[in-house]
């Protein structure tokens, strides 16, 4: 009799599946490519992708790169009544906001939806 050689399944960490993942949604990305230069099957990452989409439990964004900040509700306005300053970076594109303190709530909102 011939031996049979089992496939083995290949598990991949919850940080693994989030990094193929953030990287299929960078601009101009491609699901193919992306699983290709991980050895990875493209079905496999579009499920990842689906699960994404679907459950909080699997991180989609980068955690490290988010910063919370806490706002407190005060009357004084900020340092030279600038308000709320935030520089994006991505790549080399670098984008700089002034957000009004006075609108702080509407701030949280805009950042929660940018980082969906």
């Amino acid at each position: 009799m011939a031996s049979e050689q089992t496939a083995r399944r290949r598990r991949y960490s919850q940080e693994m599946k989030a990094q193929v993942v953030a990287e299929c949604g960078a601009p101009g990305a491609s699901v193919a490519k992306v699983a290709m230069s991980h050895g990875i099957n493209a079905n496999v990452v579009h499920g990842w992708r689906r699960l994404a989409r679907g459950a909080s439990e699997v991180a989609v964004a980068h955690p490290r790169e988010f910063v919370p900040v806490t706002l407190e509700q005060t009357g004084a306005s900020c340092a030279g009544g600038r308000g709320i300053e935030v520089e994006l970076r991505r790549g080399a594109v670098t984008m700089k906001l002034t957000w009004p303190l006075s609108a702080a709530a509407d701030f949280a909102v805009w950042t929660r939806e940018l980082l969906r």
